[in-house]
């Protein structure tokens, strides 16, 4: 996400700073520029690169001066039980402190990047709006609470004084790392995915999701959240499409309830006896079992956008993974 809001505010400025580790790899972002402009340095070269991460004040302190907007898209995505305190460390008090250097700063807007985890649980069959409260219970992901909480520290600046918006995306469809968060639907399937559930949750397309964050920073909105999302559709139909754009075979066997209990238990004994990173957890099982439904009513009519098709977004990232598969031969 990051990478791609570069994109679109580099295209509408003339200087755009951006907050990096010494540990990360910015090259990346040159690569994602490349994929859709025919001269990619001239506008990669818009960005002022700034030291800093969201756990040092101090460094956004620093990186905040003569800021005027920012952009907080910064966060750890991970369902295992055992990374709680370093979602809730980098998540939640990275948020508290971009929030207090917004303040100290006398930043004139902040939009933060949440997630539809935070939104709050509608009836069966019933649409999940901006309006219900998150509640707290056994179904919660770490992830689902890191990300309410962090939306909470947003709310406290709110309350302090601070002009702010709020997006929550669904799953994001666009090219990225393909080894992780939703980019790595493209490698499953391209490696031969065979099972499927029947889950439901909304998707989106990553060009949507950055042009609702900016168009939302232009605008008189403020103290408000938006869910950001395309499209509600079941893990098995969006497979399928991906699978079809990858000229794969789509995965044909539906994971039972039996057959996911077993997985994440055999997952579990695995990591248990090597060590090896945790690859379904039991809360990842428990989000691909739910039946979500979105609405996107709020963010249409507060910037009148039109969403791409998520056929269309499948067929985009799936033709720019082939590319990189051939080119990685």
């Amino acid at each position: 996400m990051g990478s791609h809001l570069l994109l679109e505010l580099t295209g509408k400025h003339d200087r755009v700073s951006a907050i990096y580790r010494p540990s990360s790899n910015i090259s990346h972002v040159l690569d994602i520029f490349a994929l859709y402009l025919d001269d990619p340095e001239k506008q990669y070269n818009k960005i002022d690169w700034v030291p800093g991460d969201t756990t040092d004040i101090h460094s956004l302190l620093e990186a905040f001066e003569k800021v005027d907007y920012v952009y907080h898209a910064a966060a750890n995505v991970s369902f295992s039980p055992r990374d709680r305190s370093s979602l809730i460390y980098n998540n939640v008090e990275g948020t508290a402190n971009v929030v207090n250097a917004c303040l100290e700063s006398k930043v004139r807007k902040l939009c933060f990047v949440s997630s539809t985890a935070a939104l709050g649980d509608a009836p069966s069959g019933e649409e999940i709006t901006e309006d219900l409260l998150w509640a707290h219970s056994k179904k919660r992901s770490v992830y689902s609470i890191s990300k309410f909480k962090s939306e909470m520290e947003v709310w406290r600046g709110i309350a302090e004084g601070l002009d702010a918006v709020i997006v929550n995306p669904s799953i994001i469809i666009g090219p990225g790392n393909w080894q992780r968060s939703s980019s790595y639907l493209f490698s499953a399937v391209w490696k031969g995915m065979k099972f499927y559930t029947e889950g439901i949750t909304g998707y989106v397309d990553i060009r949507d999701v950055v042009r609702a964050m900016t168009d939302l920073m232009e605008s008189e909105h403020k103290g408000e959240r938006f869910a950001v999302t395309s499209e509600n559709l079941s893990y098995r139909q969006v497979l399928e499409k991906i699978a079809l754009s990858l000229g794969k075979a789509p995965p044909s066997i539906q994971a039972t309830p039996f057959l996911i209990s077993l997985a994440w238990r055999m997952d579990w004994l695995r990591n248990t006896l090597s060590g090896k990173p945790r690859k379904i957890t039991r809360e990842a099982t428990k989000s691909s079992k739910r039946k979500a439904i979105f609405s996107n009513r709020k963010i249409r009519e507060a910037t009148g956008m039109e969403f791409i098709p998520i056929d269309q977004s499948i067929k985009d990232t799936a033709s720019i993974f082939l590319q990189n598969h051939t080119l990685s031969k």
